[in-house]
C-alpha cells in the first residue's frame, strides 16, 4: 500500500471507560447502568463483568507505555461520568479527576494526542433513578458534567467527540434490551429518549466551544450502517446510496434518524413518515442546540452489505457466497463497507471524517512460546485500511483511523469471549501481550512517516530503507 495518508493524519487506537478501567468501586467511583445490567442474570455472557476489566485505572503507564511503542501519533479513550460526577450531578470527585489528569499528562508526554470521547454508553445508575434518556433534563445534566471535565483538562485537550454509537446505547439498551439499562421501551418512549441524547450533544458542543481554555475540535461517533455497491455500475452506486440513508425499519439501525439532526438540522421525511405519530416533540430551539457545527464526522464501521439496483424497490441486498469470511462475532469481512461508507458519508454530510473504530473479534490465545499469532486480524486491518485509501483517492477528506482496539476487553454483552485487542490480556494476571497484529500495525504506522514510496505488505514487512525509529 502507497503513502497517501499524509504526514498530519491521526493513526490512533481507541478504547471505552467502562470497558477497560475496572476499578469500580475505588476512589469514589460510583455505579453506572451498565454496572446495574451486568449483575441481572443471564444479561451478560457467563455472568461477566466490568469490575476489573482490564484493569487500566491500576495499569495506565504500562498501557501507555504500549501506546508509545505502538507509535500511534493519537489515543481515543473515553470518560467515566460516574468517575467523576458519583452522582451524575453536583459533587466532583476529585480522585477521578486526577486519573484522568495523570492519563492526559502521560499521554502528551509521550508524544500521543488525546482524544476524548464523553460518553460512552456508562450512564450514572444515580441519573438513570431520575429518568435517564427518558427526562428531558439529561440533556443539562449532560451539559454540566462536560463543563466540568473542559474546566479540567481543555488547557491539554483539544479533541473532542461528544457521544459514541447512539443507535447502539438507544436500540440495544432502550428498544432491544440487550444492553444497559437493559429496556423495551414503546416508540414514542425509546424515539424521545434518542431525541434527548441528540440534545445533550448539541449541549456539549456548546459548552466546550464556550469553555475550552484552547481551539478545539470537535465531533461525535455514530456508528455507520452502511450499504455498499456490489459492482462499479452507477446504477449500483446509486443503489448503495440510497441503501445507505433510506429508512425502512422501524429500529435505530440506520443513519440519518441522527445525523441529518445533527447536520442538517432536521428529522429525515421518511423517518417521520415511518414513525408517525410516535416521532418526538421537537420544542422550539431543539434543532438549533443539535446541529451545532461540527469540526469532524466520526464513524465507527465494522461491516456492512452488498446491494445492487432493483427495479421493483431501487435496491436489493446481495448476499454473500456460502462460507465467505465471518469474523467471531460473525460479521462479514467487507472492506469496501469502508472505502464506500467514507465516501458516502462525507458526500452526504461534508465534513472532514475520522474513523473513529474499526477492528475485528477473533480467537486470540498465546501459543506455547507466550506468542500471539492473528493473521486474520492483520488481513482485515490490511483491507480495510486499503478501502479507506481508496476512499481518499475517490476525493473523501478523512483525517484519522483509529483501531478498535487497544486492549482485548469487556465486549459488553458478550462479556470477555469476544477479542478486539492489539494487544492479548489475560484477564486472571492482566499480562498484556501485543499481537502480531500489533507488531504489523506498528510496521505499518511507521511506513506512513518513512516516505512516499514505502509500502507495508500483509505480514507487515517494510521495505528495506523504509523502517524509521519511533
Amino acid at each position: 500500500m502507497t503513502r497517501t495518508f499524509g504526514n498530519d493524519f491521526l493513526w490512533g487506537t481507541a478504547t471505552s471507560a467502562y470497558q477497560i478501567e475496572g476499578a469500580h468501586d475505588r476512589d469514589g467511583r460510583q455505579d453506572s447502568v451498565w454496572d446495574a445490567f451486568c449483575r441481572r442474570p443471564g444479561a451478560v455472557f457467563e455472568g461477566h463483568t466490568g469490575d476489573r476489566a482490564c484493569d487500566h485505572y491500576g495499569r495506565m503507564s504500562e498501557d501507555i507505555g504500549i501506546l508509545s511503542w505502538l507509535g500511534v501519533n493519537a489515543y481515543r479513550f473515553s470518560i467515566s461520568w460516574s468517575r467523576v460526577l458519583p452522582d451524575g450531578t453536583g459533587a466532583i470527585n476529585e480522585a477521578g479527576l486526577d486519573f484522568y489528569d495523570r492519563l492526559v499528562d502521560g499521554l502528551i508526554e509521550a508524544g500521543i494526542d488525546p482524544m476524548v470521547t464523553l460518553f460512552h454508553w456508562d450512564y450514572p445508575l444515580s441519573l438513570y433513578h431520575r429518568g435517564g434518556w427518558l427526562n428531558r433534563d439529561s440533556a443539562q445534566w449532560f451539559a454540566d458534567y462536560v463543563r466540568v471535565i473542559v474546566d479540567r483538562l481543555s488547557d491539554r485537550v483539544t479533541r473532542w467527540s461528544t457521544i459514541n454509537e447512539p443507535q447502539c446505547f438507544i436500540g440495544l439498551g432502550h428498544q432491544e434490551g440487550k444492553h444497559a439499562p437493559g429496556l423495551k421501551l414503546a416508540p414514542e418512549d425509546h424515539l424521545r429518549a434518542a431525541h434527548h441524547a441528540l440534545l445533550a450533544h448539541g449541549r456539549a458542543v456548546q459548552t466546550i466551544r464556550a469553555h475550552a481554555k484552547v481551539p478545539s475540535v470537535v465531533g461525535w461517533a455514530p456508528i455507520g450502517h452502511i450499504s455498499y455497491p456490489a459492482t462499479e455500475d452507477p446504477a449500483d452506486i446509486e443503489a448503495a446510496r440510497r441503501a445507505t440513508f433510506e429508512m425502512r425499519n422501524k429500529d435505530h439501525w440506520n443513519n440519518t434518524w441522527y445525523s441529518d439532526p445533527v447536520c442538517h438540522g432536521h428529522y429525515p421525511e421518511d423517518g417521520l413518515a415511518l414513525w408517525g405519530d410516535a416521532a418526538p416533540r421537537v420544542e422550539s430551539g431543539d434543532m438549533e442546540i443539535i446541529s451545532q457545527p461540527l469540526d469532524f464526522y466520526g464513524v465507527n464501521i465494522y461491516a456492512g452489505e452488498p446491494v445492487r439496483a432493483s427495479e421493483e424497490h431501487g435496491w436489493e441486498v446481495v448476499s454473500f457466497p456460502p462460507g465467505a469470511p465471518r469474523t467471531a462475532f460473525d460479521w462479514p469481512i467487507a472492506p469496501k463497507s469502508l472505502e464506500w461508507g467514507v465516501r458516502l458519508l462525507w458526500e452526504r454530510y461534508g465534513l472532514p471524517v475520522i474513523v473513529t473504530e474499526n477492528g475485528m473479534a477473533n480467537l486470540d490465545w498465546p501459543d506455547e512460546q507466550g506468542r500471539v499469532s492473528d493473521p486474520q486480524r492483520i488481513d482485515y486491518s490490511s483491507r480495510y485500511l486499503a478501502g479507506l485509501q481508496r476512499a481518499m483517492d475517490a476525493g473523501a477528506d478523512v483525517r484519522g483511523y483509529f483501531h478498535w482496539s487497544l486492549l482485548d476487553n469487556f465486549e459488553w454483552a458478550e462479556g470477555f469471549r469476544m477479542r478486539f485487542g492489539l494487544v492479548h490480556v489475560d484477564f486472571e494476571t492482566m499480562v498484556r501481550t501485543p499481537k502480531a497484529s500489533a507488531h504489523w500495525y506498528r510496521d505499518f504506522i511507521a511506513a506512513q512517516r518513512s516516505g512516499p514510496t514505502a509500502k507495508v505488505g500483509v505480514r507487515g514487512a517494510v521495505t528495506p530503507g523504509a523502517r524509521k525509529a519511533i
